[in-house]
């Protein structure tokens, strides 16, 4: 397998949805997008370009799923629609790779809202490459769990802030997990690094940018999530925990 992508352009992709999906394939529950996170990586340097939006699904988000990221119905109930950001989305993502963990979970999900779309909107593979980071990360570690907090303790990333899955946060944590394991990166553009110096280290997004809203989990809901992956473990394999 070929770790090393040829394309310039990509995009770091991850989604927070209604619900999932059933374990044996992209049959749909009637779940949505709920949130959109993507980082801009152009020649394998982060540029500091993102798209971040939370969509209102316009059904109620199943609690599991709230116990998953922490999103409720009541923060998303004055949020647009997934058909008023989806021209500035698929401009964004347009003739780019997307990279994105269990990449069919995000790409199937993301297909659905085009096809509800009025007129029908593109199938993701027609206007994106895409790649699946999760399936780098198994060719590479076999037999090993490769879920995001296991990559992030493998290759030494930071992944405090991760008290609940966020979408643009677990991009901004898979653009450094997949930089390092497909080779690393040597500049960030929009870094402190002086002019012509060429680091090493691992990619920091601006320490200027504004800060991520983190809804933090509570103890109870915390031992639930727990619960709930046990239950998703047991249908099939949980990608939270490789």
């Amino acid at each position: 397998m070929n770790i090393i992508s040829s394309a310039k352009r990509q995009i770091i992709l991850d989604t927070e949805t209604t619900g999932m999906n059933q374990a044996s394939g992209p049959i749909y529950l009637g779940h949505r997008i709920i949130e959109i996170g993507c980082v801009e990586v152009v020649n394998r340097k982060l540029t500091g370009r993102h798209y971040h939006e939370y969509i209102n699904p316009l059904q109620p988000i199943d609690p599991e799923a709230i116990e998953v990221h922490g999103i409720t119905n009541e923060f998303v109930a004055d949020k647009p629609k997934f058909h008023q950001i989806a021209k500035s989305f698929i401009e964004f993502i347009d003739g780019a790779e997307i990279v994105a963990h269990n990449a069919s979970f995000d790409v199937s999900f993301m297909d659905h809202e085009f096809s509800m779309l009025q007129p029908i909107g593109p199938k993701t593979a027609s206007i994106c490459q895409i790649l699946d980071s999760l399936a780098i990360a198994k060719h590479l570690h076999p037999g090993q769990k490769n879920n995001l907090d296991i990559l992030c303790k493998r290759y030494g990333i930071d992944n405090s802030r991760r008290d609940l899955h966020g979408a643009l946060l677990d991009a901004e944590i898979l653009a450094d997990v997949y930089l390092i394991m497909t080779g690393g990166q040597t500049k960030f553009n929009l870094s402190s690094e002086e002019a012509g110096q060429e680091g090493g280290g691992i990619n920091k997004l601006s320490k200027d940018r504004a800060k991520l809203k983190v809804i933090s989990a509570t103890a109870d809901e915390l031992i639930r999530h727990e619960e709930r992956l046990d239950l998703v473990a047991k249908s099939g394999q949980c990608i939270w925990r490789g």
